[in-house]
């Protein structure tokens, strides 16, 4: 485990050693999440791949102190910019991105801002696109109740976590995930969770990402699950849509049959094998 200061937050990744393939993939997670989730996958992948993985700022181990918060903002595009700056500061010239849920959106942006240094991205339970109103502002209202009310008890209540081990996904993950999901909720620092909500569910940010797909010139692959409410398949493969892979009649959505929106847990050596499949395509 290493750190590196970006925007004045001690960031805390995990990066794997080299490998043969001149690539590094970059795993980004998804809101109220961890880089914690993407250690099944990396097992597998750390032979072929060096992997790195990090906690986005304000979340798992990146938190911030005192009123640091306060000088930042939340938005995908800066969520984006410290990848980017973390890429930077590791010297990773050549990386394919792997972004799960709200990380899919920043991995796409960093993408596009970042050029030739990205080789491709992988958006797992990410898609989008569409702006319905009713039903984003229930979402963000729904979600603000749930920031707002996350008193760090808790953690500490018996058995609660049992509820984590069903949340969203298609069947029960393991105990220890449903613990680590309990413990991810309650640290998140309150202004990044909530930022992080508000700022990636505006009517101009689900505009703005078929637009970002639409111009990437490198390859954009999803993985969805049959079975995610959060991120359903329809909306994936509409947001796949708009990218030349697809246009020219390539498929780019691999759908992972009987799974929800926990991918990378529900279904490791899948999503693994996927991946290994993708990169080893564009080579």
């Amino acid at each position: 485990m290493g750190t590196i200061d970006i925007q004045d937050v001690r960031h805390v990744y995990e990066l794997t050693a080299p490998t043969e393939s001149p690539h590094v993939l970059v795993f980004v997670h998804g809101w109220l999440l961890s880089r914690r989730y993407w250690q099944p996958v990396i097992d597998r992948l750390a032979p072929q791949y060096q992997c790195l993985c990090y906690d986005l700022r304000g979340f798992g181990d990146s938190q911030l102190v005192g009123g640091q918060l306060h000088r930042c903002d939340y938005t995908p595009a800066s969520y984006a910019q410290d990848l980017g700056t973390l890429l930077d500061r590791l010297n990773i010239s050549s990386a394919w991105l792997v972004g799960h849920s709200l990380g899919g959106t920043i991995a796409l942006l960093a993408a596009d801002k970042l050029g030739d240094r990205v080789r491709g991205v992988i958006c797992v339970n990410a898609g989008g696109g569409i702006y319905l109103k009713e039903e984003f502002e229930r979402f963000r209202a729904a979600g603000e109740q749930i920031v707002r009310f996350r008193p760090r008890w808790l953690c500490h209540l018996p058995l609660l976590d049992l509820l984590f081990t069903r949340a969203q996904v298609a069947r029960p993950v393991a105990r220890k995930w449903a613990r680590q999901r309990l413990v991810d909720f309650v640290v998140a620092h309150p202004e990044a969770a909530l930022g992080a909500l508000l700022d990636s569910t505006t009517e101009a940010e689900v505009h703005r990402l078929p637009q970002v797909v639409a111009r990437l010139q490198q390859p954009v692959y999803f993985l969805a699950g049959t079975c995610d409410r959060v991120m359903e398949p329809r909306y994936v493969r509409h947001l796949a849509s708009f990218h030349e892979l697809f246009q020219n009649g390539q498929e780019n959505v691999i759908e992972l049959p009987d799974c929800g929106h926990l991918a990378m847990v529900e279904y490791p050596d899948l999503v693994a094998a996927s991946l290994t499949k993708i990169v080893g395509q564009h080579k």
